[in-house]
């Protein structure tokens, strides 16, 4: 399993930025996707996920609102449109692939991507 993140980038507080997980059709159709973020000095945490079907999605209570978890199928990439960023979004953004339903728990995810950071100035 290949995931490719990207989009990272500074951005002021207010802004939006959308990242990118380019990944392989059979990952996007058979695997639960996710979104999880490290802040500088803290451990990675849970932002979004989605099931591979695309019905069921997931936020963390503190980006609820504000980020959105989607897909292409087409570009075989799964995307997070942020906005309203604040300046504690900051933090390198992963991508993540697992094979349970447990969409929340960092320790259900098999697959990382390299991350990309997000950069919120205020």
């Amino acid at each position: 399993v290949q995931l490719q993140a990207s989009g990272g980038g500074l951005v002021q507080a207010g802004g939006s930025l959308r990242l990118s997980c380019e990944t392989s059709r059979r990952t996007l159709s058979t695997y639960n996707m996710g979104w999880f973020r490290q802040p500088p000095g803290k451990e990675r945490e849970f932002v979004a996920a989605m099931t591979w079907t695309g019905y069921r999605q997931n936020y963390a209570d503190s980006v609820r609102g504000r980020f959105t978890i989607s897909r292409n199928n087409a570009k075989n990439t799964l995307y997070l449109q942020m906005s309203k960023l604040q300046p504690e979004d900051t933090a390198v953004y992963y991508c993540a692939v697992t094979g349970s339903f447990s969409l929340t728990s960092i320790n259900e995810y098999n697959y990382w991507g390299q991350g990309t950071l997000v950069t919120v100035s205020s």
